[in-house]
């Protein structure tokens, strides 16, 4: 392979790296952005991503990424850092500090940012492949470039309405936020009516959709805090916890996973509003050692250890002192960092 198809290599599998980032951006920033245009352009750049990533993987396969493996690990880094730059830009905490208008234009104009720079990006392949005679890859980059542009002239856009709600939000006083209308909120009720509506096999189908769905950075706490919202003392995961003070609530914080922390996050504040517990559930929330953590049982975090770096085995054993204390998963956690 020589030194021109080498460098073209090289720029897909950036381009490939940040496609499959922008995936897990985009699917946390839908989780907490309520129905109407901007919703749905980020619904449609979501489906217009996969495709991009599949096409610029098919590229490489076709240049021979396959069967060379220097390229193939610099596909596995780009990528890599893809889904780093994915989890940076997380929304973990979706309705704490600023309001929820303020969070949802805050994300559009890193959306422009992004965008940005994958115009940069395909701009820059296109003219390295003219300029080494791959005019398939040119065709490539200049289509999804198209695309990218077009993603940027919808998301400015939307940006003037987006700081209009803040304004009504923050300065008139008038919130038009609201949680329970979030891609989140969607997928929860989605999988609820199911569950209502099917037999006990396509329920338990649904309970494993809503399991998945809660992998995704942010919808987990966006699920809780959903479900807060519009829960009864009976919802909670702390028994009796209208007829409990603060120290006693505050103590079986702990055991709480984060879609239950939210819960009672959100339920705390629709009623008591005590700082000792809205403190101690912040400090708590937004920690797992990756997203979906929760919803594993510990022989599967257990499995999941042995093939993870140091730095997410000490993350792991870390939340489990703080939360579940699960001896089998933080004995396999101190087994792995030993032996690395």
């Amino acid at each position: 392979m020589n030194a021109d198809q080498n460098k073209v290599l090289q720029y897909l599998n950036e381009a490939q790296g940040n496609e499959q980032g922008l995936v897990r951006v985009l699917q946390s920033q839908i989780a907490m952005t309520p129905s109407g245009s901007y919703r749905s352009i980020l619904e449609t750049h979501l489906g217009e991503t996969r495709d991009h990533a599949d096409r610029v993987a098919k590229r490489l396969k076709e240049l021979g990424q396959g069967g060379n493996p220097i390229t193939a690990v610099v596909g596995a880094v780009q990528g890599v850092a893809g889904q780093a730059l994915a989890l940076g830009k997380t929304p973990f905490d979706l309705v704490r500090g600023t309001g929820g208008e303020e969070k949802v234009l805050k994300n559009a104009k890193d959306a422009c940012a992004t965008e940005g720079l994958e115009i940069a990006t395909y701009t820059a392949i296109e003219r390295l492949a003219q300029k080494v005679g791959d005019e398939q890859t040119a065709k490539l980059a200049a289509s999804i470039r198209a695309d990218e542009e077009k993603m940027l002239d919808r998301v400015l856009r939307e940006i003037p309405k987006l700081t209009d709600a803040v304004v009504r939000a923050a300065v008139d006083g008038n919130a038009s936020y609201d949680i329970t209308t979030t891609g989140a909120a969607d997928a929860v009720r989605a999988a609820g009516e199911t569950a209502r509506k099917s037999t006990a096999k396509t329920a338990a189908s649904a309970k494993r959709t809503a399991r998945q769905a809660r992998k995704v950075p942010g919808v987990a706490q966006a699920e809780g805090q959903v479900k807060g919202a519009v829960a009864s003392e009976q919802d909670l995961a702390i028994a009796r916890y209208d007829s409990l003070n603060a120290d006693e609530i505050t103590a079986k914080l702990t055991e709480l996973s984060q879609v239950d922390l939210a819960k009672v996050d959100s339920y705390e504040r629709k009623h008591e509003n005590r700082s000792t517990i809205l403190s101690r559930v912040s400090t708590l929330r937004g920690d797992e050692p990756w997203a979906g953590y929760d919803e594993l049982t510990a022989a599967e975090v257990v499995s999941a250890l042995s093939g993870s770096d140091d730095e997410q085995v000490s993350k792991a054993r870390g939340y489990e002192r703080a939360h579940k204390n699960r001896a089998g998963v933080i004995k396999a956690a101190e087994r792995e960092l030993a032996n690395a």
